[in-house]
């Protein structure tokens, strides 16, 4: 998530959350509590889910506080940094919790972690644990396809990737082929969900070798100058530079570019299925496997929201009461992606979503429940759990949108390895 650069945007958010200050009666679940829950997506996303809880826990009533993604980070460090009990609960990305853990700013449920291990997919439970403990339940993973025109190919003469997995397309071909479809009339070649964002492009790296950028035993050496790296960036630069992708776009536009029947291909994850089936006129696509370079390693990414509790709440009964519906309870986990379509961790949620995957947008999506399990355990790669994860995802963010731009790749990724590494000497 890329740092907060307004204050003056800060500044409001954080009234309105001192505005919706949680009232109730201490951690006796049995008397009347009020509990906020501070996230990223706006309050529709979580609406099912609050309603289940509240219908369930009629004593306890849940207050949704939205924050920016970009907006996010800063508020959870001056929110929960400066020991605010307005929030009770909020969530944690994949990659941050090691670090959120080390501030203080996560409480430690390991008394948890039984129940965890038996209710949700066991990679989203070790996910969220760091120095030998658990500090965050698993609410959502997210797994990525590349998805292809049919009319566009169609048009440029180029046949459909394969869905074998032992027969994914190269990052190279990728490329060659989306070059084909723009010069035969398709406004984009190839276009990524997370356009600029290291959720995207950390496999990239990782198929070519780099790595995750962080090594060292306790991830705290920056390493993103290497052949992998480049050889990553490299070909995300002339994604840009030859016209194949949009160099102005956000990364919240990017699910609608493709569901309009505007690009030939585009890496991105379930809820791009989603919004397809929701297109009209309807988009006619497929979904293949992720790409991988020529002598690399196939790679995904994956992981998305957990959940946690603020150390500082002094609802700390009722926060919990709510976490534990939200990640362990089957309804509760199903209702929290009722509306985004992303992969819910709870094992009987999960295998329930796997089942119905194929039907959502058929045929278009026949097939993918399978190709979902094979990704998930041959390909996925977790971001590296860095007490100095918000300082890696924020120079990074920046370099590639640099390189996006048309800022030269090696000159690019020594200096953010040179910041990366400054920043994270101050942690050791």
């Amino acid at each position: 998530m890329r740092a907060l650069r307004s204050t003056a945007v800060v500044a409001g958010i954080l009234a309105a959350l001192t505005l919706s200050g949680c009232s109730g009666a201490g951690n006796n679940t049995s008397e009347h509590a009020t509990i906020n829950f501070m996230a990223a997506d706006p309050q529709k996303t979580y609406q099912p889910v609050i309603d289940g809880f509240e219908k369930a826990n009629p004593n306890i009533t849940v207050k949704f506080t939205y924050v920016p993604f970009d907006q996010y980070n800063n508020v959870v460090s001056q929110r929960i940094g400066g020991k605010d009990a307005g929030v009770d609960v909020y969530v944690a990305d994949t990659g941050t919790v090691g670090e959120l853990a080390t501030k203080g700013y996560l409480k430690d449920l390991s008394s948890l972690k039984p129940q965890a291990e038996k209710s949700s997919l066991s990679a989203a439970v070790k996910a969220n644990e760091y120095d030998g403990k658990l500090w965050a339940l698993p609410m959502w993973t997210s797994q990525q396809y590349l998805f292809y025109n049919k009319d566009l190919l169609t048009k440029a003469g180029i046949p459909f990737p394969s869905s074998d997995p032992d027969k994914r397309m190269t990052y190279e071909d990728l490329l060659a082929d989306a070059k084909k479809a723009k010069a035969a009339g398709a406004t984009w070649g190839m276009i990524l969900d997370q356009i600029d964002r290291y959720y995207q492009l950390q496999p990239l790296a990782e198929s070519a070798g780099g790595g995750s950028g962080a090594t060292g035993k306790d991830l705290l050496t920056a390493d993103v100058t290497n052949a992998g790296w480049t050889k990553a960036m490299d070909w995300y630069s002339e994604l840009f530079s030859s016209g194949v992708a949009p160099r102005g776009d956000g990364a919240q536009q990017m699910v609608d570019v493709f569901a309009g029947g505007k690009a030939a291909f585009m890496i991105s994850g379930p809820w791009q299925i989603t919004t397809n089936a929701q297109a009209r006129p309807p988009v006619n696509f497929g979904i293949a496997p992720n790409p991988l370079f020529e002598g690399g390693k196939a790679t995904m990414a994956t992981g998305s929201w957990n959940i946690g509790i603020n150390p500082a709440s002094q609802h700390q009964d009722a926060a919990t009461s709510f976490i534990k519906y939200v990640s362990m309870n089957q309804q509760g986990n199903t209702k929290s992606t009722q509306v985004s379509g992303i992969t819910p961790t709870n094992l009987k949620s999960f295998n329930a979503w796997i089942a119905k995957e194929d039907a959502i947008d058929a045929p278009s999506t026949s097939g993918v429940g399978a190709l979902t399990l094979e990704e998930l355990k041959t390909a996925a790669v977790n971001r590296p759990n860095s007490p100095g994860f918000e300082q890696l995802q924020d120079v990074l963010d920046r370099a590639f949108s640099d390189i996006r731009n048309g800022q030269e790749v090696d000159t690019t990724l020594k200096n953010a390895q040179s910041e990366l590494q400054s920043d994270w000497d101050q942690l050791k």
